[in-house]
């Protein structure tokens, strides 16, 4: 009779993933973590799940506001020129710009970061850059999962998806129903690209043979620094709106669909909207990456926000106090459009 072969042994590390390398993780992201913490934020890092001890005594009637995200293909070239902590602040502000759309104020956030080999210093890197975006919004980072999955991804490679949970009285939300003929559009610049039209960004410095690490702007200044800067965050600046008690009818994340789709989702049925494009400077970071092909005007402002990040729609007589009181909070604020009579296409390109 043959000998039983001796089977081999085996553990979860020769498997590709490292328990201990994991605790290390948490370990190193605990302060970061710690830095966001809100008086409603029960426990610390670690538990089963995040708890968070509301109080919504000063509401009449709260809405709790959900929003998920992640970078999208942006990624891609933050691993290429690693830049972590920008995927991590990109992760939050998509997330709680579109709560804040609503006037919502966000409450605490959730990531989940998946990699095939858990680098350390690259993953803290993203969590870094999540607690510093959730410390400007007052938002509480109370939880979150990193994956380590061989196999999955690529060496050097990671995902990031962010879930955000707010807040907003129920009498004040802003959701685009008041919008009226004769209202004004107040636009607030954005930092760049943001996290959006990243596969067509991609394919033009693909087509340009462009090298963003070392090609300059018009302004002097670096590509790379422009085409993957953070996404700005517009929490703060709704936040002084709703201080100031100012008349509001609509806010407008511009997002991936650019000035048409994410203007024409808050429109009331009947209404529209002119954008006049010419009302404020295109960033050259955009005149940078569409000089390397043909990209027709229109698909330029449904692709990207050419500039423009963010959007108040509000009556005329609300518009000074409300573009002082943003620059106030450090906004850049134009005047870029009205809203008319529904009479053809719901956003026009003007300028």
């Amino acid at each position: 009779m043959s000998e039983v072969a001796k089977k081999q042994t085996l553990t979860y590390a020769d498997a590709g993933v490292s328990i201990d390398a994991g605790n290390a993780f948490v370990g190193r992201i605990k302060q970061a973590v710690a830095s966001t913490v809100r008086s409603e934020v029960m426990g610390g890092l670690g538990g089963f799940g995040g708890l968070f001890r509301a109080d919504f005594s000063a509401m009449q009637e709260p809405v709790l506001v959900s929003s998920t995200d992640g970078v999208g293909t942006k990624l891609l070239l933050l691993q290429q020129y690693n830049r972590p902590h920008v995927a991590g602040i990109d992760a939050v502000a998509m997330c709680v710009n579109d709560m804040a759309a609503q006037a919502a104020e966000p409450l605490f956030f959730l990531d989940y970061l998946a990699t095939g080999k858990l680098d350390g210093e690259t993953l803290a890197g993203v969590v870094e850059g999540i607690a510093e975006a959730c410390r400007i919004c007052g938002c509480a980072l109370i939880g979150g999962e990193t994956a380590e999955m061989p196999g999955m991804y690529a060496p050097g490679h990671y995902d990031i998806g962010g879930f955000s949970v707010g807040v907003v009285d129920r009498p004040k939300i802003i959701d685009g129903a008041t919008i009226v003929d004769g209202d004004v559009l107040l636009g607030l610049a954005s930092s760049g690209p943001h996290s959006n039209g990243f596969s067509l960004i991609r394919k033009l410095i693909d087509v340009g043979a462009a090298d963003i690490e070392h090609d300059l702007l018009s302004d002097g200044s670096h590509a790379i620094d422009s085409v993957l800067a953070p996404t700005r965050l517009y929490v703060t600046a709704v936040k002084a709106l709703m201080q100031a008690r100012i008349t509001v009818h609509g806010f407008s994340h511009i997002t991936g669909g650019g000035m048409f789709d994410n203007l024409e989702r808050i429109l009331p049925d009947g209404l529209a909207v002119t954008v006049d494009i010419s009302a404020w400077p295109v960033p050259p970071v955009f005149d940078y990456l569409l000089s390397f092909a043909d990209v027709a005007r229109d698909e330029r402002y449904r692709t990207f926000n050419m500039g423009i990040g963010f959007v108040a729609v509000l009556p005329a007589n609300e518009v000074e106090k409300a573009e002082k009181n943003l620059r106030d909070a450090g906004e850049t604020v134009y005047r870029i459009g009205n809203i008319h009579a529904h009479a053809g296409q719901v956003v026009t390109l003007a300028g």
